[in-house]
């Protein structure tokens, strides 16, 4: 089967279902998204809480897993990605933060025109509906995709807030306004207790308007080139493999991981490595795959004391409770993210970051609560240095590639974590907090040197799940780069890359909103509007 449209999104995550809600808007020409995963229908999509389920999930989640490295003691991480409408942005944490004004001016100083803060905050402001405080110049209220902060405070969260001021770290009303320093409960993509989706809210619209398609369980096989020109897509669906051709434009949207490894099985990538798979080059793009950033962190926990955790809230009867509270007021603990309060601070190797919840997990990750109190004290650089890479293993596109990070392979990303470890013990410890502490359960007492923390950081440490970078946008002079700042695939007509491994540095920030924006603006480029006034605030 062979049909035509005028532009074909691969991949329904953040920035697909952006980039193809706003084609379809504008009227200018037919749709096809090709999502792998099926429709988001799944509860745990929806429900806040539930998100922990999502990550154990294979038939809303690639499961993929990271390469063993020094940096996790030999250990092999599961990196979740989503597979279902809305992508990641399906089986997040809700958080939603955009990064530094720096981030992007670093950006634009590396040759990427159109992409410092004050180019992209226009575009930030327009996918977004703010409901909270927050200043107009840096916040937008008329987009669709809405942010609330949490409306129900925690005590034990207003506690370790105020161990962090009495330490002189600043309570920040709004980190995505004109300052992003200090310590604030989280603002996320939940509203009236449900998941903001990225697929809800844009591509959902496009689907009814008659010129977008959307095909699930549709796995994308090859990029499909006549020359240097991308002109259509392989993909297998319904136990046979089918063709969809594009009349202007290929769109690739599937993620740090899918993105690079579709255009390797494509032909589009390293010499050496296209060889050594068995795929034929059609064009030789040596950064495809590499550049591969994320954040890795390190986690505290504490045994609490004389204040009710999440941990109890949701067992037993009380568990009862909450669901009859979630389903009658969309409030109480199921409506809640799994991370409450986020701290950007600065250390002598860099800015770092500290988030915490009131509750506790098993082995530090979120498959479930611990059976006593406990709070989670989680801790990481903004801006590591270490980069790994994704390369395909083989010709055979239903096998995973090979995802290595790299994580803390460079001493300075090792000092920044025991720094912002450092300063979780430090929080532990302050007064107004610690009265509430019986103890720190994990690593505990026996941990205290910089060795110390750092192995037990390498044995138990994990992903935050923000994977960037391996289709870098840069000048087409730097042989690292894959797009430029149009988004176009160097030396390829017709393909563009609208994700997040776009991103040629590491952002301090969540990725998922930084993906919207990238979907934004790559909407504009594909239809060749004029990019929206810069807004640089007073």
């Amino acid at each position: 089967m062979t049909d035509r449209f005028d532009y074909v999104v691969i991949g329904a995550g953040s920035g697909g279902s952006v980039v193809a809600g706003r084609l379809s808007e504008s009227g200018q020409g037919s749709v096809c998204v090709l999502e792998a995963g099926p429709r988001d229908c799944h509860p745990s999509i929806h429900v806040p809480a539930a998100v922990v389920h999502t990550l154990d999930n294979p038939r809303i989640n690639w499961m993929y897993r990271t390469a063993p490295s020094w940096g996790t003691g030999g250990r092999c991480i599961i990196q979740s990605r989503g597979k279902t409408l809305g992508g990641s942005g399906s089986i997040n944490g809700h958080v939603y933060t955009r990064g530094h004004r720096s981030d992007f001016d670093r950006w634009a100083a590396m040759g990427n025109r159109g992409w410092s803060y004050a180019e992209v905050l226009p575009y930030f402001k327009r996918c977004e509906r703010r409901i909270g405080d927050g200043d107009d110049r840096y916040r937008g209220r008329a987009g669709p995709f809405t942010i609330t902060d949490i409306d129900q405070s925690d005590p034990l969260c207003d506690a370790f807030m105020d161990g962090a001021e009495s330490l002189g770290i600043p309570r920040n009303p709004d980190y995505n306004g004109a300052s992003q320093e200090g310590i604030a409960y989280v603002q996320r993509s939940i509203h009236r207790g449900r998941r903001v989706s990225p697929a809800r809210t844009f591509l959902y619209p496009a689907m009814k308007r008659g010129n977008t398609e959307v095909r699930t369980r549709a796995r994308v096989l090859q990029v499909l080139l006549a020359g240097r020109r991308a002109v259509g897509v392989r993909y297998h669906r319904g136990g046979r493999d089918q063709v969809v051709l594009a009349n202007r434009e290929v769109i690739l949207c599937g993620g740090a991981i899918a993105s690079p490894h579709l255009l390797q099985l494509s032909g589009i990538g390293a010499p050496s490595l296209l060889q050594h798979i068995g795929v034929p080059l059609v064009h030789s793009l040596a950064g495809v795959g590499e550049n591969l950033c994320d954040h890795y962190a390190a986690r505290l926990v504490m045994r609490i004391r004389g204040i009710e955790t999440i941990n109890e809230r949701v067992r037993g009867l009380k568990l009862v409770r909450e669901v009859a509270r979630y389903a009658f007021s969309r409030r109480g603990a199921l409506a809640l993210t799994p991370t409450l309060v986020y701290c950007f601070w600065k250390s002598d190797h860099g800015d770092i970051q500290v988030s915490f919840t009131p509750a506790s997990y098993p082995a530090g990750i979120w498959n479930g609560l611990d059976k006593l109190p406990g709070a989670t004290i989680a801790c990481w650089q903004q801006r590591p240095a270490s980069r790994g890479h994704v390369r395909a293993l083989s010709a055979d596109p239903f096998a995973p590639p090979e995802i290595q990070p790299n994580y803390l392979a460079e001493e300075e990303d090792r000092l920044a974590l025991l720094a912002a470890m450092r300063l979780g013990r430090q929080l532990i410890g302050s007064l107004p907090f610690s009265r509430h502490v019986e103890q720190e359960v994990w690593p505990g007492n026996r941990a205290q040197s910089d060795a110390e923390l750092l192995d037990h950081a390498r044995h138990t440490g994990n992903t935050t799940y923000h994977p960037i970078g391996t289709c870098r946008m840069g000048p087409a002079k730097r042989t690292d780069s894959v797009v430029d700042d149009q988004l176009r695939v160097h030396g390829v007509q017709g393909l563009r890359v609208a994700d997040a491994s776009i991103m040629p540095t590491m952002p301090a920030a969540n990725t998922n909103a930084l993906a919207l924006m990238i979907g934004e603006k790559a909407a504009d480029l594909i239809l060749g509007k004029p990019p929206l006034p810069p807004e640089p605030p007073g």
